[in-house]
């Protein structure tokens, strides 16, 4: 009953369990963003850059302060000290910016101050296709996908760029205002004060009380070319009559291609500690949905890194099973005894199930790294359990009785049991220790594999002696008293065995009787491995195919945004001739989509499945 409250308990964390590539790992940096529009670098760097980087420097804790002024644009990046409490960092921070702030120009944006955090990278990007207006797609995504999106469980925002934002343009003209004499300023301060409703108090009528309220918004352009920009002689003079009023567009700087035509990216983030896959998964089916609902847009999945993990979980998932059964068919092969097989085997997945429970409570992820774990330590599960059990059938061999065989067989080794678990734990406490992000990493590979056999010494000391007792009440079997093919095997392995002891036998005498040879032997094995590791290299992670290429451009500073997308449109022709693996590509013009130099450009290309293809990526 023990046994089987576990199981549940592991079962129903697993099928909780977030699942994500990499465990979840807070990176201790923060970044301030402030705009400040059609300011260059030079000036960014100078009233907006240097100010925050002397006020932030001064935080406690602050290893190391980088900054990058660009046009428009300044962003400050702050680098903790790994085991740094982000919230404490974070709160320092923003008083020190509040107390910056009224140095910055009145025309800044407020800063904005953002953690680094690989759950804040979008799950999912979409392209959006159609051949309706730009403006009114633009318009369409914005009111009525965005939010159908956003509703979605798990979802925490979904950035759209690309396409033509609706603006009003005023294009005055110079002559007729400097006729009139008119500032600039006085025009501007005319347009804003119109634009505004203002609340009128309240007024009572009968037994309500009214709120009154004066609105004065635009509603159209008439109404924008009617604004008394001004008096003079007594005549009031409109913006009809100094400027002319257009609907357009905002300025194109960047720019979003979807398989090669215009287009709009979508982003989608999900929410901190949420299922990427489940996610991800949800976000797809509601795109299906759009699409129906929506015919004269077109929306595609371009970049989806669920399937990836998916994947990749799935690949180790089935090395954990590939690697069970294997361990369970040496040990059939060696024990010769399905019975024994059988009590030996319930440790392996009792122990992987429980650890599922500490993985949920402990706030851990299924990952490449706990499901990797727990691939490396399956083997390692039934050890404990062949020990005991061993004894055990030894002890019956002696014809004892079942129930006080099992006792006793377990109580003998229980110490040597203990002793050789924990010296296999102690071999993964000093990961426990490790700083940095291999520390953050490695954590949960120590936490999961000394559970695991944990749990494994408790399943041989309790469970493993109670089915032995109820297993072997007939005392041992002979299975060669069997008649036709277990029996012909039972022997060819019994014979294989004895064979193979008997070698070790001589190569184990060889070995007493040339000490000196073997020890000599050993000692210069281990140099050469030792004179071989730098010769292997290394690396921070393998090398992954994950079915995406991606082509960054840049170009001389202050190239136009046109000009970069013509470069873009020959990268296109090159990557449709020379790529049939081809799925779908996605570029963004102009900048990366977080932000960055407008003379720079990325194209991500996303290629079928890798079993579809005989390339790698």
């Amino acid at each position: 009953m023990s046994v089987l409250i576990v199981m549940i308990l592991g079962g129903i964390s697993l099928s909780r369990l977030p699942i994500d590539l990499m465990p979840d790992i807070t990176y201790p940096t923060l970044s301030v963003t402030t705009e400040y529009e059609n300011a260059s670098p030079e000036e960014i760097e100078e009233l907006i850059t240097r100010p925050i980087e002397e006020a932030i420097s001064a935080v406690p804790g602050v290893e190391e302060v980088t900054s990058t002024s660009l046009e428009g644009r300044s962003v400050v990046r702050i680098s903790f000290g790994w085991g740094t409490d982000l919230d404490v960092a974070t709160n320092d921070v923003r008083d020190r910016l509040d107390r910056v702030r009224a140095r910055l120009p009145d025309e800044a944006e407020r800063p904005i101050l953002r953690r680094f955090d690989l759950a804040s990278f979008p799950i999912v990007i979409l392209g959006a296709s159609s051949h309706l207006d730009p403006i009114q797609t633009r318009l369409l995504i914005d009111d009525e996908i965005k939010y159908r999106i956003e509703r979605l469980p798990g979802v925490a925002s979904l950035d759209v760029h690309g396409g033509l934002e609706r603006e009003i343009h005023v294009n005055l003209s110079a002559d007729k205002i400097k006729a009139l004499g008119l500032p600039l300023d006085q025009v501007l301060s005319k347009i804003k004060a119109a634009n505004v409703t203002i609340p009128a108090g309240s007024r009572e009528r009968g037994t309500l009380e009214v709120m009154v309220r004066t609105p004065g918004q635009y509603t159209n352009l008439e109404e924008l070319s009617s604004t008394v920009i001004a008096v003079q002689e007594g005549v009031p003079v409109q913006l009809r009559e100094i400027a002319t009023v257009e609907d357009s567009w905002q300025k194109v700087t960047r720019i979003v291609r979807v398989n090669g035509s215009p287009g709009i990216r979508m982003a989608v983030f999900k929410q901190s500690g949420t299922n990427t896959v489940e996610v991800a998964k949800g976000v797809l089916q509601e795109i299906e949905k759009l699409n129906r609902d929506f015919p004269q847009i077109q929306l595609t999945p371009i970049i989806d890194t669920s399937d990836y993990i998916q994947r990749s979980i799935n690949n180790v998932g089935s090395s954990v099973l590939y690697g069970g059964a294997l361990a369970v068919l040496v040990l059939l092969f060696f024990l010769r005894n399905v019975r024994s097989t059988a009590v030996i085997a319930t440790a392996i997945p009792i122990s992987i199930i429980a650890t599922f429970a500490l993985m949920y409570f402990g706030g851990f992820t299924l990952n490449l790294m706990s499901l990797g774990d727990l691939a490396l330590g399956v083997g390692m599960l039934v050890d404990n359990a062949i020990v005991v059990l061993e004894n055990i059938f030894r002890f019956r061999e002696g014809n004892v009785p079942a129930m006080k065989a099992a006792v006793d067989g377990a109580e003998e080794v229980t110490a040597a049991i203990v002793a050789s678990t924990l010296t296999t734990l102690v071999v993964f406490l000093p990961l426990i220790f490790v700083r940095g992000m291999s520390g953050v990493m490695f954590k949960q590979l120590s936490y999961v594999v000394a559970f695991a056999l944990a749990c494994s010494l408790a399943s041989a000391l309790t469970l493993v002696p109670t089915l032995s007792s109820l297993m072997f009440k007939s005392g041992a079997t002979d299975p060669s008293s069997r008649s036709d093919l277990p029996r012909r095997l039972f022997l060819a392995s019994g014979r294989w065995l004895m064979a193979l002891e008997q070698e070790y036998q001589s190569v184990l005498e060889y070995a007493l009787g040339h000490k000196r040879r073997v020890i000599l032997g050993g000692a210069l094995l281990l140099a050469g491995s030792l004179a071989l590791i730098p010769l292997g290299g290394t690396e921070f992670m393998p090398e992954a195919d994950e079915s995406e290429v991606r082509v960054a451009v840049e170009m001389e500073v202050g190239t136009r945004v046109e000009i970069l997308e013509r470069v873009f449109e020959r990268i296109q022709a090159v990557v449709d001739r020379e790529v049939p693996e081809l799925k779908n590509t996605i570029t963004f013009i102009g900048g990366a989509p977080w932000g960055g130099a407008p003379h720079r450009g990325e194209m991500r290309i996303s290629l079928k499945p890798e079993a579809e293809r005989t390339r790698s990526s």
